[in-house]
C-alpha cells in the first residue's frame, strides 16, 4: 500500500496543493494518457453510465494529452461549482473529506509508465481525472460527493472512518448502476481499468447485489485485484438522498457491534443480482 503522508511537503500550500506544472510534462506521458484515454473511450460507451459520456462531453476531455487542471477546473466550475487540484500524493483523510466539503477534488499529477500500464498501487492522474471528474460534471453526483466529504468529516469524531471508506470505495471507486437499457458503470476504479471495465461486467465470478447502505459499510473489500462483490445503485438520486436522510450516528453504533462481512459473502436480506462463482478469486488466490 502506498504510504499517507502526515504533513505538507515542501512547496505544498497549507491545503496540500500544488501546482500541477502542466507545461512540465514530457511527450512521452502525454502520449501514455492519449493511449489510455483510447483504450478507454473505445470499451466504455455501452459500459459506462451515460453521465460519465456526457461528462467527457462536457468537459471537452479527449485524447489530446494530460488536461490542464486550470482549463478543466473552469468547466467544470460552470457545470457543478467544482475544482480540480493537484497534490503531491495521498493526503491525510481530514485534508481529503475537508476538499470534498468544499467541492474541490484533490488529484494526482504524475502519469504511470508503461511498465504500470494495467496496474499501480497509487492513484496516477488517469484515475483520478479520467476516472473521477466527467461525473463530477452531474450535478447529483457532484452533490453526493460533497455529502461524502461533509460526512467524512462527521466520521472522524465517532472513530468510524473505515466504515465510511467502505461507502466510498463500493460507490465512488468500484460501484454500478441499473440503467434503462442495463447494468451499467460508474466507479473511477471500473472506468479507468481496461480490465475490470470488462470484468464487473461480464464475468460471472463476481456477486452484484443491490446497494444497502449499512451492509456495504459492514463489508470489506479488494484493495490488491478485482472486486469480489459489486453493489448496484438504482439511481444517483437516490444514493444521494439515502445520504443526506440518514442519521449516521446510531448507524455507527449499529455498526460497532455488527461483524464485518468478508468481500465474497452474500447475506439473507442480500437482494442478489448474480451470485457470483468466485472462480476468478480462488484461481488467483491459488497462483499465490
Amino acid at each position: 500500500m502506498p504510504s499517507v503522508l502526515t504533513s505538507p511537503p515542501e512547496g505544498a500550500a497549507a491545503d496540500w496543493t500544488i501546482p500541477q506544472d502542466w507545461r512540465a510534462y514530457s511527450p512521452d506521458e502525454h502520449a501514455m494518457w492519449d493511449h489510455l484515454f483510447a483504450r478507454q473511450a473505445a470499451m466504455l460507451p455501452g459500459r459506462a453510465t451515460s453521465a460519465f459520456l456526457q461528462g467527457l462531453d462536457v468537459l471537452h476531455m479527449t485524447k489530446s494529452g494530460i488536461p490542464d487542471f486550470d482549463e478543466l477546473s473552469a468547466r467544470l466550475y460552470k457545470a457543478t461549482g467544482w475544482r480540480v487540484v493537484a497534490v503531491p500524493g495521498l493526503v491525510p483523510d481530514d485534508v481529503f473529506f475537508r476538499h470534498l466539503a468544499n467541492r474541490t477534488f484533490v488529484a494526482g499529477r504524475f502519469i504511470r509508465t508503461p511498465a504500470q500500464i494495467d496496474y499501480l498501487e497509487e492513484p496516477d492522474i488517469f484515475h483520478d481525472v479520467f476516472g473521477h471528474v466527467p461525473l463530477l460534471a452531474n450535478q447529483v453526483f457532484a452533490d453526493y460527493m460533497q455529502a461524502y466529504g461533509e460526512g467524512g468529516l462527521r466520521s472522524l469524531e465517532f472513530n468510524a472512518l473505515h466504515h465510511l471508506a467502505r461507502l466510498y470505495w463500493y460507490t465512488v471507486e468500484f460501484g454500478l448502476i441499473e440503467e434503462r437499457e442495463g447494468l451499467r458503470i460508474y466507479g473511477a476504479g471500473i472506468v479507468s481499468s481496461y480490465g475490470e471495465s470488462r470484468f464487473s461486467l461480464d464475468d460471472r465470478s463476481p456477486n452484484r447485489v443491490a446497494f444497502d447502505l449499512q451492509r456495504v459499510m459492514r463489508t470489506r473489500y479488494r484493495i490488491d485485484d478485482y472486486q469480489q462483490t459489486y453493489f448496484v445503485i438504482d439511481s444517483f438520486e437516490e444514493l444521494l438522498r439515502q445520504t443526506l436522510e440518514t442519521d449516521f450516528a446510531p448507524l455507527y453504533r449499529a455498526l460497532s457491534g455488527a461483524v464485518d462481512l468478508d468481500a465474497d459473502t452474500l447475506v439473507e436480506t442480500d437482494v442478489v443480482l448474480q451470485r457470483g462463482t468466485q472462480a476468478y478469486a480462488r484461481r488467483r488466490t491459488a497462483q499465490h
